[in-house]
């Protein structure tokens, strides 16, 4: 999935000659215009969260302003396909959770676009486990005691997209252990955190990065994180795989694509100055803070993730049995 040693140093070597080589500076004349960073989800959620941390860092590496526009709709779809069918010019960029975008072509029996032919990966940004968090009335303190209230209880589970990553993560929690809840599906994360806040749902899993101030501040409650190992951040909270779930892990992945099309080495310095700003101290820390774990890829090695987890995904929504039109 990722690349060796010889083939990064085999990839740095070609972008310095690339440098010297006619046409390289229509390259450095990009960016000529603001660049927009969509979003294609409602405000709050992750994949906002860290598009509005990069936005005027980026902006000021880039000497261009950077605009964040939220595109919701169908699942993230929306969004997606804006970009996928805007000018592969390097001003405009998608912002969103790669695992959900690997999942629509196996949940959709129709998309306006194709996400693997459509649209090429710049860099993966972060990555934050999902968090399992119920509504601080409901009489459950972890997955065990839940999935007993479920059998006995009308629950239910907010989902932040249909047929997305943290709803089929709640799907192989279910199966597994055997828990009964309604799903409700919402058209975003930080939606359907403010209905199981206000509790008009009950239980709720998604990514850790827009979940635990919710859970730090007491309007939610946690009972298990989808991580290998425990987390500092939410106590001596036991993994769900601790809690019976062996080996069980899901998370949310957050990375930025543009357009086919987009110059190679456009694609090279859009990915240069997103890592810097990403690996910096400060952004750094914030995120690290809520819980997400910054990580960066080159070009290639995102793209050959995003497959890794198309087939992944498709696997699972095949065994659940989830389409959409």
């Amino acid at each position: 999935m990722f690349l060796g040693s010889n083939r990064r140093q085999w990839l740095a070597g070609t972008l310095v000659m690339l440098a010297d080589a006619p046409g390289f500076a229509q390259g450095r004349s990009w960016p000529t215009k603001p660049l927009r960073i969509v979003v294609p989800y409602p405000p709050g959620g992750s994949s906002d969260i860290i598009a509005r941390a990069i936005s005027q860092p980026l902006a000021e590496a880039l000497g261009q302003s950077v605009i964040v526009e939220n595109r919701a709709g169908a699942n993230g779809n929306l969004g997606a396909d804006l970009v996928a069918k805007s000018a592969p010019d390097g001003h405009t960029m998608l912002l969103c959770d790669t695992g959900a975008l690997a999942i629509s072509p196996s949940v959709y029996t129709k998309l306006p676009f194709d996400p693997s032919k459509d649209l090429r990966g710049v860099t993966m940004l972060a990555y934050s486990p999902h968090m399992l968090v119920v509504h601080p009335s409901v009489p459950a303190n972890n997955l065990g005691e839940l999935v007993a209230l479920s059998q006995k209880s009308d629950l239910n589970f907010a989902v932040s997209a249909t047929g997305g990553a943290p709803h089929l993560a709640g799907v192989a929690v279910q199966r597994a252990s055997q828990a009964r809840w309604t799903y409700v599906p919402y058209k975003g994360g930080s939606q359907a955190i403010a209905d199981t806040i206000a509790g008009q749902t009950q239980v709720l899993m998604n990514g850790m990065l827009a979940t635990l101030p919710h859970v730090q501040s007491g309007k939610l409650k946690v009972l298990g994180i989808s991580k290998s190992t425990r987390m500092p951040l939410v106590g001596e909270m036991p993994t769900l795989a601790e809690q019976g779930l062996k080996g069980f892990e899901s998370g949310t992945w957050q990375g930025v694509l543009v357009p086919k099309g987009t110059p190679a080495l456009v694609i090279a310095q859009l990915n240069a100055e997103l890592i810097k700003v990403i690996r910096s101290p400060e952004i750094r820390a914030r995120l690290t803070g809520q819980g997400a774990e910054v990580v960066t890829m080159s070009p290639l090695e995102q793209d050959a993730f995003f497959q890794s987890e198309r087939q992944r995904w498709a696997a699972v929504v095949n065994q659940a049995g989830i389409k959409l039109d």
